[in-house]
């Protein structure tokens, strides 16, 4: 899978660096090179001597050896490789790269690289949920930065949550996928994301409170198995990930035409959520209140039935997956919602308010399908999109 592919990996400084050297084995194993650069933190964890035994490589850790910086070494590093992987990605590694710091080895290399990176990330909990490790990740998405994991466990600290880094076989897949060898290479995906707001008059509109971090996370997922993503979305809080074509909208029927105009697709992934009426004598000027203590009389029109029309038109993609958001017996209602609208499956979660999951980190879902209903446990919204991803890669095949 990776034959003849070179990787520069960076080893971050954590209790997960311990994989790094079962990563090192898997991608020689699928035919890749490894050229190691060992952070100064990454060092307390594992050795040069074990790193670079079996990476049969030098193992690069200082900025100013003087020898390679009279080549500019770091250049050359940058840019050698076919991809660059940081694993595990620390907290501190991901800041600097958003901040696009270089004061070191490491952070110099991703500052001066020209090739793709992927980042493997691994750290507490908290750490993993804090806004600004949140507002960091955002930021490198949106710079095109690749991600894998983190997954959800049992830390070294002794906490559970998400932030354990991701297996060294889901690195490799991933890899392989970001060199254009992934599941889903050659595949068109289609899928929708956050609200749509209907207008009432130029500064007021209908919405809901999605904040469009489901689908962008499926999106960036599909996209990480090699797939060619067009990514409709509406006013969404979360930003749209790189290396996707992104085509903004704001209403339900500019979301309707814009998914009509991305056809034909392999698979469709409608994670959109889309208001189901609009206001048809919005106002152009703002209303005004008259002293009278009357509200404006607003008359309501059905907003088109996107999964419905995509799930039963000329131009069906193969698969076809629909989202239910409930708040009261979401088995039923996202079953019936499934034969209704003729799509493949649904992914259904509860989203009432304790749940904190509209607007929230993470996801509790179940799949039906024609087989019935699978429930997952719940997990961050990344894990939930990655493991739909590979279910979808998974039905294609």
């Amino acid at each position: 899978m990776l034959a003849g592919k070179r990787i520069l990996l960076i080893i971050g400084g954590g209790i997960a660096a311990y994989k790094s050297l079962e990563l090192i084995r898997l991608i020689q194993k699928a035919g890749g090179v490894v050229t190691p650069v060992l952070t100064r933190a990454g060092a307390e964890f594992v050795t040069p001597l074990s790193v670079g035994a079996l990476a049969k490589a030098k193992v690069h850790q200082a900025l100013f050896d003087l020898t390679s910086e009279a080549e500019m070494g770091h250049i050359e590093l940058s840019r050698s490789a076919d991809l660059v992987v940081v694993a595990p990605a620390t907290a501190d590694l991901l800041a600097k790269m958003a901040g696009g710091r270089a004061d070191d080895l490491a952070s110099t290399l991703l500052l001066a690289t020209d090739k793709r990176v992927l980042v493997a990330p691994a750290m507490n909990v908290r750490m993993w949920q804090h806004p600004a490790t949140r507002r960091n990740l955002a930021v490198l998405q949106a710079d095109g930065v690749l991600t894998v994991g983190p997954d959800e466990g049992e830390m070294a600290c002794g906490e559970y949550g998400p932030g354990r880094m991701a297996e060294p076989a889901a690195i490799v897949a991933a890899i392989g996928a970001a060199l254009g060898g992934g599941p889903l290479a050659g595949r068109h995906v289609l899928v929708t994301s956050g609200p749509t707001h209907e207008p009432i008059d130029p500064v007021r509109y209908i919405a809901n409170r999605s904040s469009g971090a489901q689908g962008a996370a499926i999106a960036a997922a599909l996209r990480d198995l090699g797939a060619k993503v067009t990514f409709v979305t509406g006013p969404a809080e979360v930003a749209a990930p790189g290396g996707v074509a992104v085509v903004r909208v704001e209403t339900a029927q500019e979301m309707a035409a814009a998914v009509s105009a991305a056809l034909p697709a392999d698979v469709a992934v409608m994670a959109a959520a889309v208001a189901d009426w609009r206001v048809v004598n919005a106002s152009a000027q703002k209303l005004k209140k008259d002293g009278s203590g009357t509200p404006p009389a607003l008359e309501f029109g059905v907003n088109p039935d996107i999964l419905a029309t995509i799930s039963t038109g000329a131009q069906r993609p193969r698969l076809v997956v629909g989202f239910a958001a409930e708040t009261t017996d979401v088995v039923a209602h996202a079953t019936a919602k499934r034969l209704r609208k003729g799509c493949d499956w649904i992914v259904a979660n509860d989203v009432s308010p304790a749940t904190g999951i509209m607007g929230g980190t993470e996801n509790a879902v179940t799949l039906i399908s024609k087989d019935g209903a699978e429930v997952w446990p719940r997990m961050s919204k990344q894990a939930v999109a990655q493991q739909l991803a590979a279910r979808i890669a998974e039905a294609l095949v």
